[in-house]
């Protein structure tokens, strides 16, 4: 890599520290407790209040009274905030959907109004002293309910590809169902959290956990009616965000900023547990109802589907999370004839936001599923069934995209078929469940192929800040923030290896909106891809000054071993040495170029930035090419299954995953576990649960703590977890020739699903569809099974 030239984004130098499996740069103070969040940052600040919601007991009602008067009499309670005292906008979002203080509840637990006091139990108080009367309108709870009454939002959404009205027509096989899949809470370790003060300027600071501190920024300006250039917010760190942070932490930031304002103090607040499950939003639950043709040899020749997805309340992120499920429904398979409707339900819920994958695990779920569904139908074992599918070169996406580099599909198949003995298992699994006739064990792998980017073209752009110091330090500003993914550490290699210099020569700081502004969201897996990009834009613009400054210094000492002189272009930066191509020894410390140049008035420090080139996107047609590449994988997934109780236990699982050439591989096989097991508690633990008789709790969230809703946690997981990532897998035209790595293994868990599908199938006869509740909690499991033993007893009751 030149020192002066601007290489191709995926050229690596022969020497840097991207590649090299380092920890997370904050490991060591998560463990030791030493790593500080937003809320650890109010108890520096004098005269702090605390914020705490008055939430209604209705999913839906007017607000026909409203007296806070008895809350300011509290010992304790300095001021309650509602809609009079906005002075902007009352609005917590970008749709103007959403009422910061609403006249009318849409969900149970709505908030009405907001009290500040000096302590958070006065608060507590405040907020119950508040005196509220309601008239309780109809409200609308499931998917089902909102079909009946045709209670949408949104616009509705058609991807289309051939007729498949000639694909049914030519297929051999067709058949129908339906799918209903449950919604995900994020439950992130830190819950949403705000601390906003007002400095001496006036200008408004605000800490927030939020992913999205550049739309933060813009809502609190709008509520507090001020310009942009009047509001900072940093992100320090999250403690998780899964997507739940990316629109939802605004309105809590508006909330405190707006305190600050109009009280003078600084204003802290942050929702406990139960808050935080009832106030904020979920992933989407999805009802599917589907029709599929296939040929005599298995191949999918048309998906016809409607799937409507539950948006809650408001539209928050519906639209873009309904676009990226329909067009993920074909997951790795080529569909020559397709017709996919979505829409988007209104409820009276909490409104369901991005959740890690964003709609794309809801559309491939369906494809999976009926595959899973059809191939005893087919007589064709499962993995056949998927693999005779796969997309191959040259072929396109229904939205029309190339499927670039398809053919690492099938090379990750058949290794991971290889490594993890899939073949011999299946035979010692047959002869496992004909020997146990009350515990089956199933084995199933699946594939991903994800689209990385966001669907939203303007939001495939980032900035960075480098200043190179005059001691030959390093600080970069870019405008991703950390939530644990690693995001941070990897930027610090990109950074590290862009300038040829040691990792602990680099220091990151905290992500604000005054030094890197109009962000995107770290979102849509592209936070390595966007921000490396513009990381590694700055450090060559300065690597490029410092160069041309080198290249003189070296000229002087290349001319004692018979050299003409050196130029920039031949300028190299390794280990924090600065030579001549094929001259180390002739190095200089690149602090003492550095020093060289701050004498020579050479700008050390520089704006990076990137937009990823190459997208296009008719959201209307639904046709384009809105994704740089496709990140691919596979997982083979054994569970065993209890037939009394449907209890099952993961007893092995191998995953091999296309991260393109890793930037960080400790962090991208953490990432790629971490997301495998949340997808695991999707699909088979976690089961969001409300309240939807006509008492006086309808509407209320029933699983509103850790003791009722069940998360994965060390006894769910595997026994056997063999990880590997795909070697010789260059992306070209990203960072470092990386891919990402956030989103796309939560679908590998689809594997464990299957899986349990084959175990409970194993109960019955063969040859017959087993249909599987999702999640595929153990009681739904047992459900299965229970049906397919009930196939088994039909023939001999009819021979009685």
């Amino acid at each position: 890599m030149s020192g002066s030239t601007v290489t191709s984004l995926f050229e690596r130098p022969p020497v840097g520290v991207v590649g090299e499996p380092l920890p997370h740069e904050s490991a060591e103070l998560h463990v030791t407790g030493h790593a500080l969040y937003t809320d650890d940052l109010g108890v520096r600040l004098q005269n702090l209040l605390h914020a705490w919601p008055r939430q209604a007991p209705h999913a839906h009602a007017r607000v026909t009274r409203l007296n806070v008067a008895p809350a300011l009499a509290v010992p304790g309670v300095v001021r309650v905030l509602t809609a009079e005292d906005v002075p902007g906008v009352n609005d917590a979002g970008v749709k103007h959907d959403e009422p910061l203080f609403p006249t009318e509840v849409m969900y149970y637990g709505h908030a009405v109004c907001w009290v500040l006091a000096e302590t958070l139990e006065a608060a507590r108080l405040g907020a119950e002293a508040v005196e509220v009367e309601y008239e309780p309108l109809p409200a609308i709870l499931t998917i089902q309910e909102a079909i009946a009454a045709e209670s949408f939002q949104g616009q509705p959404s058609t991807l289309r590809r051939g007729d498949v009205t000639l694909g049914f027509a030519a297929a051999a096989h067709v058949f129908e169902g339906e799918l209903e899949m449950g919604g995900q809470e994020h439950f992130y370790l830190e819950t949403n959290a705000s601390l906003a003060y007002v400095d001496e300027s006036g200008q408004v600071f605000v800490q927030s956990s939020t992913q999205h501190p550049s739309e933060t920024q813009e809502i609190v300006a709008h509520v507090l009616g001020r310009a942009s250039n009047e509001v900072t917010v940093q992100c320090l760190r999250m403690g998780g965000g899964f997507g739940g942070k990316e629109m939802q932490p605004h309105g809590y930031a508006a909330i405190a900023a707006l305190g600050a304002v109009l009280t003078g103090r600084p204003v802290r607040l942050r929702l406990n547990r139960t808050q935080d499950l009832t106030l904020t939003g979920k992933r989407h639950p999805f009802y599917a109802r589907w029709k599929v043709g296939f040929d005599e040899g298995g191949r999918l020749l048309a998906l016809q589907a409607t799937l409507t997805s539950d948006g809650g309340w408001s539209l928050d992120l519906s639209e873009p999370v309904l676009a990226r499920a329909l067009c993920h429904i074909d997951n790795a398979y080529f569909i020559p004839h397709v017709e996919v409707h979505g829409r988007i339900a209104k409820t009276n819920k909490t409104s369901q936001t991005a959740f890690r994958g964003f709609g794309g695990p809801q559309g491939m779920l369906v494809i999976e599923d009926i595959l899973g569904r059809c191939a005893p139908r087919l007589g064709l074992e499962p993995h056949e069934l998927r693999r005779r599918n796969f997309y191959r070169p040259g072929e396109r996406t229904p939205y029309g995209q190339p499927v670039r580099h398809a053919e690492r599909l099938e090379t990750i198949w058949s290794t991971l078929l290889r490594t993890s003995d899939f073949e011999a298992r299946q035979a010692e699994l047959r002869a496992f469940n004909a020997a146990h006739p009350h515990v089956k064990r199933g084995l199933a792998i699946t594939p991903v192929k994800f689209g990385i980017s966001f669907n939203f073209t303007s939001y495939n752009q980032a900035g960075a800040l480098v200043h190179v110091y005059k001691d030959g330090s390093v600080l970069i500003n870019h405008g991703g923030t950390e939530m644990g993914q690693g995001l941070h550490t990897k930027m610090l290699q990109v950074a590290a290896t862009a300038l040829g210099v040691p990792l602990s020569w680099v220091r990151l700081a905290p992500t604000r909106t005054d030094k890197v502004p109009n962000t995107s969201a770290t979102a849509a897996s592209s936070g390595a891809d966007l921000n490396g990009g513009a990381i590694k834009d700055a450090c060559e613009q300065i690597k490029a000054r410092l160069a041309a400054v080198a290249a003189g210094s070296l000229s002087a000492l290349s001319v004692k071993v018979g050299a003409l002189g050196v130029h920039p272009n031949d300028v190299r930066f390794e280990h924090g040495r600065v030579f001549p191509v094929g001259h180390p020894e002739l190095g200089i410390d690149f602090r003492q170029v550095v020093h060289d140049a701050y004498h020579l008035r050479t700008q050390l420090w520089a704006a990076g930035y990137y937009r990823t080139p190459g997208l296009h996107w008719d959201r209307d047609a639904m046709q384009g090419e809105p994704f740089k590449y496709f990140a691919y994988g596979a997982a083979v997934s054994e569970v065993e299954v209890d037939g009394f109780t449907g209890a099952y236990r993961l007893r092995r699982v191998d995953i091999l995953h296309d991260v393109g050439d890793s930037l960080s591989p400790l962090i991208d096989q953490g990432q790629v576990e971490g997301g495998f097991v949340q997808g695991a508690g999707w699909l088979t633990l976690e089961d969001l649960r409300w309240d939807t008789g006509n008492g006086p709790q309808r509407g209320r969230l029933a699983t509103q703590a850790a003791s009722t809703y069940k998360l994965p946690s060390l006894s769910e997981m595997p026994e056997v977890f063999n990880v590997a990532l795909l070697e010789r897998a260059t992306e070209s035209g990203v960072v470092y020739g990386s891919k990402a790595v956030g989103e796309p293994p939560l679908m590998l868990a689809f594997s464990v699903r299957e899986a349990l599908r084959q175990a409970a199938a194993a109960f019955g006869p063969q040859g017959r569809e087993t249909t599987l509740a999702s999640p595929a909690t153990p009681e739904a499991v047992f459900w299965a099974l229970e049906a397919a033993r009930q196939a088994s007893a039909r023939p001999e009751v009819a021979a009685d």
